[in-house]
C-alpha cells in the first residue's frame, strides 16, 4: 500500500486531518493513540440536534449519509449523501479506514454541527477502544455514540426481554459497552459510548430515538439514505 498525502478536510468551523491510507500495522498504532483522547464522560451540554451515520458498499465504492434530527421530537432537519471510492482493504478492526472519508465527506456538507452524533458501528466496543464513533468522535472533537447490530469483542448475559432492558459488555475485565433491548422480545443492539457521552448517556439516548423499530430513528432513516439507487 503506497503512503498518500495528508488531507483536509472543512467541516464548517473546524478543521479535521487524517490520513487513511495507513498500512495495517500503522493504523492500528493510530488507533490506539486515538483511543487515548477519548472521553468516557459526557460533556455535551442541551441536545437539541442528532445526526444519524451509516454507510453503504457497492463494488469499490463507500456512500455515507448522515440524516439530522431535532431531538427529543425526532423530526428531520437535513441529511447529506457522499461516495468515495474505495482505497483500503477490508481487515477487521481497521473498517473505518474503509468508510471515513466517505463519512467525513457527508458530514461537510451539513448546514450546521450536529450536538450529538449516532453511528451505526461501534465505540469503544473496539479491540483497540477505537471503533468509528470514536475515531470520527475524536477527530471531530464531538459527541458521539456507536449503536451496532452486532457485536465485535467481548462478552455478556443476554438482558431481560422488555423494552430498556441491558447487560454490560466487558472485554478484558474492562466494561466497553452495554447490550440494549430497544424493543421487547426483539433482539438486542450493542452500544458504546463513542466520545464525550458516557455509556449511561449513550444508552439513554439510543433509547430516546428508538420508536417503533430497534434501531434509533437516526441510523434508521441513514441506512435508508445510504442504500444505492437502483440502475
Amino acid at each position: 500500500m503506497k503512503t498518500g498525502h495528508l488531507n483536509r478536510v472543512f467541516t464548517n468551523r473546524y478543521a479535521i486531518e487524517s490520513r487513511w491510507d495507513l498500512e495495517p500495522a500503522e493504523a492500528i498504532a493510530l488507533q490506539h493513540r486515538l483511543s487515548c483522547s477519548v472521553i468516557n464522560k459526557s460533556t455535551l451540554k442541551a441536545v437539541k440536534t442528532v445526526a444519524g451515520v451509516d454507510t453503504a458498499y457497492r463494488q469499490n465504492v463507500a456512500r455515507a449519509a448522515v440524516v439530522m434530527m431535532t431531538y427529543p421530537a425526532l423530526e428531520t432537519m437535513g441529511d447529506a449523501v457522499a461516495e468515495r471510492g474505495i482505497n483500503y482493504p477490508y481487515i477487521p478492526g481497521l473498517l473505518t479506514f474503509r468508510e471515513g472519508p466517505a463519512v467525513l465527506a457527508a458530514l461537510s456538507q451539513l448546514e450546521t454541527r450536529p450536538d450529538l452524533l449516532i453511528f451505526d458501528g461501534q465505540g469503544i466496543a473496539h479491540p483497540r477502544r477505537c471503533g468509528i464513533a470514536s475515531h470520527i468522535g475524536v477527530l471531530m472533537d464531538i459527541p458521539a455514540i456507536g449503536c451496532a447490530k452486532t457485536k465485535l469483542v467481548g462478552q455478556y448475559d443476554e438482558p431481560a426481554l422488555q423494552r430498556g432492558s441491558f447487560t454490560l459488555l466487558t472485554h478484558k475485565g474492562q466494561t466497553i459497552g452495554a447490550v440494549v433491548r430497544t424493543r421487547t422480545n426483539v433482539a438486542p443492539v450493542f452500544v458504546s459510548t463513542g466520545h464525550r457521552v458516557s455509556l449511561q448517556d449513550s444508552v439513554r439516548f439510543v433509547l430516546d430515538c428508538c420508536r417503533d423499530y430497534r434501531l434509533p430513528e437516526t441510523t434508521r432513516r441513514a441506512d435508508q439514505l445510504a442504500a444505492f439507487p437502483n440502475k
